[in-house]
């Protein structure tokens, strides 16, 4: 009987009219939370996984007295220092290998900070020992530590494991947080829409009567407004999620003028990006669907 005409002026409520830019507003707020955790995960995915089963050793270079002559000393003692380290490492059992970095490949680690000066023949540079640990023997790197503290004095040891684990914890963290704050700003956005739609319920009241009158279900009514509660999210998400798309373009261009060491290259995959477009769906969705309940609801309860 009836058509699917808009017979309900509800874009000329007042209540409606600031919808669009409140889903827009918490649109952004999602949009960038669910990026920046996205973003996250994968500069923590762009890390070799095989890093944590390394272990690395720096063993400080041996610096001559003031007024003495580095030449005077017979023998090579940070040889002798590097070799004692390379010799407890091999004979721990659990440990896989170890080999010493060449002196260019030091240079090149230090290069970011120290410039070209990092490749000067005559920069006392210390030498550091890559290790392979097998993981599954629980190597008790913090009492393999203090041994090579004792047999090579100033010795240190960095465990890439532990350091890893603290990355990922760091990352789950912020997920988690991402997620605290998209589902806060959907709730926000249901108890908005069902404001709005409650209003309309109250001002449109005489006609909604009417058309119970002349048998007008409360589907049909209900179309009327989930379809009023989409095309308004829609018009509030789609410019939201633009302006996310616009802070991590220009996020992306400040941080690719940071060296790549310091801070890693922050970039978005395609699926990620598929991901943040279809927040606007949601949105929409979430709106449609909390309008029809609302208006069911209330519908069922007049007389």
């Amino acid at each position: 009987m009836f058509a699917q005409f808009k017979i309900l002026p509800l874009d000329a409520d007042e209540s409606s009219r600031f919808l669009p830019w409140t889903i827009a507003f918490m649109t952004y707020l999602a949009g960038i939370a669910l990026a920046g955790a996205l973003g996250l995960s994968t500069v923590a995915a762009r890390f070799d996984p095989g890093q944590s089963s390394n272990v690395t050793v720096e063993i400080p270079p041996v610096l001559a007295a003031p007024g003495q002559d580095p030449d005077a000393t017979p023998g090579d003692p940070q040889k002798a220092r590097l070799k004692a380290a390379l010799d407890l490492l091999r004979a721990t059992p659990g440990i896989i290998a170890a080999e010493a970095l060449e002196r260019r490949e030091i240079a090149g680690l230090l290069q970011p900070w120290l410039g070209k000066v990092a490749y000067d023949v005559d920069l006392p540079l210390p030498d550091v020992i890559d290790v392979t640990v097998d993981r599954a023997a629980e190597i008790d790197t913090a009492g393999l530590s203090a041994r090579l503290g004792a047999a090579v004095p100033g010795a240190s040891l960095d465990d890439h494991g532990l350091w890893f684990g603290r990355l990922s914890t760091f990352v789950h963290s912020v997920q988690t947080v991402a997620g605290v704050v998209v589902a806060l700003t959907c709730l926000l956005a249901v108890l908005t829409v069902v404001y709005v739609t409650r209003s309309g319920l109250a001002v449109h009241h005489d006609i909604i009567e009417m058309l119970h009158l002349i048998g007008a279900e409360d589907g049909y009514i209900a179309r009327q407004f989930q379809g009023h509660a989409l095309r308004l999210a829609l018009a509030g998400a789609v410019p939201g999620i633009l302006a996310v798309v616009a802070t991590v373009e220009l996020l992306g261009l400040a941080a690719g003028r940071v060296d790549s060491l310091l801070l890693p290259e922050i970039r978005l995959s395609p699926g990620q990006w598929v991901a943040l477009a279809l927040v606007p769906v949601a949105a929409g969705t979430i709106a449609m669907l909390t309008a029809r309940a609302t208006v069911m609801r209330r519908l069922s309860r007049m007389i």
